[in-house]
C-alpha cells in the first residue's frame, strides 16, 4: 500500500516527506496505522550525521504508537484493533540478554540501525520508486503507516490516549530508568541531572519518584530549568559547576550520590563535568548520546580508583520494554508519572522540520507528530 513519511536521502541532511510504498506484514509481523510519533534528538543524530545508519534514504522515526490494522499470517496473540506502543529496542524474549530480564540489550540490538529486518540484512518492508527505505529502529514512526515485528509492540488498552503514550517507547523510560535502575537513586540523596530534555526531564521524575532530598537540574534554556522544578527538581541551574556547588552543601562537600547525563549531544567534557560533580563512591550515569566518531573522556584515572567512583552506561534506561512500559502506564493512570505535561507542542507530518527546529531552539520537553 501507499504510505507518506518523513526520510532523509543522505546526511547531513532535513527530513522530507515522499510517498512510500509499504509491504504488507509477513509471520511475526504487523502493520499498524501510526497515531502519535514524539521528535527524539536521536532521529535528528540520524539527519546531522553523528550517527550512521545501515542505508539511505532511511524512513525516520523510533517512538511512537499506534492501531494494528493487519496482522501476518500465523501471527497469533494479535488481533486488528488492538492499540500498541512501540519499544525502540526490540526484545526477542529468548536471547541470553532477555532470559536474564535484560531486555534493553537484547541481542536485536545489534540490527538496530541496518534499517532491515533483523533476521535478514536484505529484508525491506518500505521502498521509495524501487529503491529500499531503511526503518529507523525496524519502526519508522515517521510514517502514516508502518510495518514491525511483533517484538517491538506492546499492547496497550484501547481507553489510553496513545498521544501520550507515545512517549514511553523511548524518552521516558530512558530518563526515568537512568534514575531508577542506573543510578540507583534511594531516599534522601542528592541527584544531579545534566540537560533538561525529553530524557533529563523524565530523569528528574524518576529522581523524584525514587524519593531523593535534592535533585538539581542542569540546562542553559530557562524554560527547560522551569519545567524541571515543575517536574520535581528542587534547584534549576544554568551551569555544572554551580550544581556541583549547591551538592556538596548538602553533603558536607563530597558531591552528588549521582549525577546523570542527558545533554543533546553528549561529548567527553561533559561526561567529565559530571564525573567530578559526584562523591566517593557515587556513579555517574550516561545515557545521552554524541558523535560516533568522538573518542576519549578526560577524567583522572587516580580520581576513578581512589574515590571508587562508578562510570555508568544507561541504554534505554536498562528497561526491560514487556514489563516495564505497562508498570509506566500503571503509573500514568494512578497519577504518579507525568505525561501529558511532556507534550509541548504538536505538528503534523508535513511539519516535522519545525518541530526539529524547535527542538534546536530549546522550545520543546517533547513534540510530538500526530497523524
Amino acid at each position: 500500500m501507499k504510505t507518506r513519511g518523513a526520510i532523509i536521502r543522505n546526511t547531513p541532511g532535513t527530513y522530507e516527506i515522499a510517498d512510500l510504498e509499504l509491504d504488507e506484514p509477513r509471520h511475526g509481523e504487523l502493520m499498524v496505522r501510526m497515531v502519535a510519533a514524539g521528535l527524539c534528538h536521536s532521529d535528528d543524530h540520524i539527519a546531522t550525521g553523528d550517527h550512521a545508519v545501515g542505508s539511505y534514504p532511511i524512513c525516520g522515526g523510533h517512538e511512537g504508537a499506534g492501531v494494528v490494522v493487519q496482522v501476518g499470517p500465523g501471527t497469533t496473540g494479535w488481533s486488528e484493533g488492538d492499540h500498541v506502543v512501540f519499544s525502540f529496542l526490540a526484545a526477542c524474549g529468548r536471547c541470553r540478554w532477555c532470559a536474564k530480564g535484560l531486555q534493553n540489550l537484547c541481542d536485536r540490538g545489534a540490527a538496530i540501525m541496518t534499517g532491515s529486518r533483523p533476521d535478514d540484512p536484505t529484508s525491506f518492508r518500505l521502498s521509495l520508486d524501487g529503491v529500499d527505505v531503511a526503518q529507523t529502529c525496524g519502526l519508522s514512526t515517521f510514517s502514516e503507516y508502518t510495518t514491525v515485528s511483533v517484538d517491538s509492540a506492546i499492547k496497550v488498552d484501547k481507553s489510553l490516549p496513545l498521544d501520550k503514550l507515545c512517549l514511553l517507547g523511548c524518552g521516558v523510560g530512558t530518563g526515568w530508568g537512568a534514575a531508577v535502575n542506573s543510578a540507583e537513586v534511594y531516599p534522601g540523596q542528592t541527584v544531579i541531572v545534566q540537560g533538561i530534555g525529553g530524557i533529563g526531564i523524565n530523569a528528574v521524575q524518576g529522581a523524584a519518584h525514587a524519593g531523593a532530598a535534592h535533585i538539581i537540574a542542569v540546562d542553559p534554556v530557562p524554560f527547560k530549568r522551569e519545567s524541571a522544578l515543575r517536574f520535581g527538581a528542587t534547584h534549576a541551574v544554568s551551569d555544572m559547576a554551580e550544581a556541583t556547588e549547591i551538592a556538596r552543601s548538602y553533603t558536607n562537600g563530597q558531591g552528588a550520590d549521582s549525577a546523570i547525563v542527558t545533554v543533546g549531544v553528549t561529548t567527553g567534557e561533559h561526561i567529565a563535568e559530571a564525573f567530578s560533580s559526584i562523591r566517593k563512591a557515587g556513579t555517574c550515569v550516561v545515557t545521552g548520546l554524541g558523535k560516533m566518531t568522538d573518542f576519549g573522556i578526560p577524567i583522572s584515572a587516580l580520581e576513578l580508583v581512589l574515590y571508587q567512583k562508578r562510570l555508568q552506561g544507561s541504554l534505554f534506561g536498562a528497561f526491560a520494554p514487556t514489563a516495564d512500559i505497562p508498570w509506566m502506564i500503571d503509573l500514568y493512570t494512578s497519577g504518579k508519572l507525568m505525561l501529558d505535561e511532556l507534550v509541548t507542542s504538536t505538528y503534523k507530518l508535513d511539519d516535522i522540520a519545525q518541530g526539529f527546529t524547535d527542538m534546536h531552539e530549546g522550545r520543546n520537553l517533547r513534540g510530538v507528530v500526530l497523524f
